[in-house]
């Protein structure tokens, strides 16, 4: 019987590949043509033609540092309203406020950064003030809910004591449990900077600014040697980013 439902499962799949080719109509034979093979050939060679000159890279530098400023401001703001909504989120305030947070948190979440930048570049115009709010938007709602669960795990015991003694509970939050989660909290941080600079460069193709929308004019009107510099920035930053995040983690998080 196993045997039978594995058989009739492969042949289910092969069967939908076969009509999503009939449906969407494509011609294979068109497509491994000399024609089309020429002008893919061709296509390749003006895109690893990069363009380095000097005004251009000076233009992409220019892009670079909006774009690494667009996702560390965007990943500083999220986690300032993250760790506000994480109080009541994590029940310290009861139920009512956890219930309404968890459900703002959810909805911040579930808006995809392309979709929040559409609307703020609705809101705000052009450039990159769209894309800052957009993923300080969305990654309030992620590291809102990560804070949140964060704070759910931590000991309740040195805040506990710090209020027996007549503390506030502002002050017991600030010493007693804010110093067991800040190496969490600080990698959470990191590790969403890493992600928010990648989409801070796709979000210049709704015009959000920064690399991205550099790279969407380029390809727009067909400047391959521009559109390829743009790739090569991309690649580079990211590079940058990804080392000096996981340099930082093991400096100040592991420490």
């Amino acid at each position: 019987m196993r045997r039978l439902i594995n058989l009739l499962l492969i042949v289910v799949i092969a069967c939908a590949v076969v009509a999503s080719f009939a449906y969407l109509e494509l011609d294979l034979a068109e497509l491994g043509s000399a024609n089309s093979l020429k002008q893919m050939g061709s296509y390749v060679q003006r895109f690893l033609s990069p363009d380095l000159s000097a005004g251009y890279l000076k233009a992409i530098a220019h892009g670079s540092l909006e774009t690494l400023a667009m996702s560390a401001l965007g990943t500083l703001l999220a986690a300032l309203f993250g760790i506000v909504l994480a109080l009541p989120a994590a029940g310290r305030f009861g139920w009512p406020l956890q219930s309404a947070a968890r459900l703002l948190l959810n909805g911040l979440r579930a808006i995809p950064e392309l979709v929040w930048a559409a609307l703020m570049v609705l809101a705000a115009g052009l450039g990159p003030n769209a894309g800052t709010l957009a993923l300080a938007l969305h990654t309030t709602g992620v590291l809102g809910r990560l804070f949140a669960e964060a704070l759910e795990n931590t000991p309740p015991q040195p805040a506990e004591a710090i209020r027996l003694q007549g503390g506030n509970p502002i002050l017991a939050f600030c010493y007693g449990t804010l110093p067991n989660l800040a190496p969490q909290l600080l990698a959470y941080c990191l590790y969403r900077w890493e992600n928010n600079i990648r989409m801070a460069s796709v979000l210049g193709f709704v015009g959000a600014g920064g690399l991205g929308q550099m790279l969407y004019v380029s390809l727009s009107l067909f400047q391959e040697a521009q559109a390829s510099t743009v790739i090569l920035a991309m690649l580079l930053l990211v590079f940058l980013v990804d080392w000096l995040s996981a340099w930082s983690r093991q400096r100040w998080v592991k420490a």
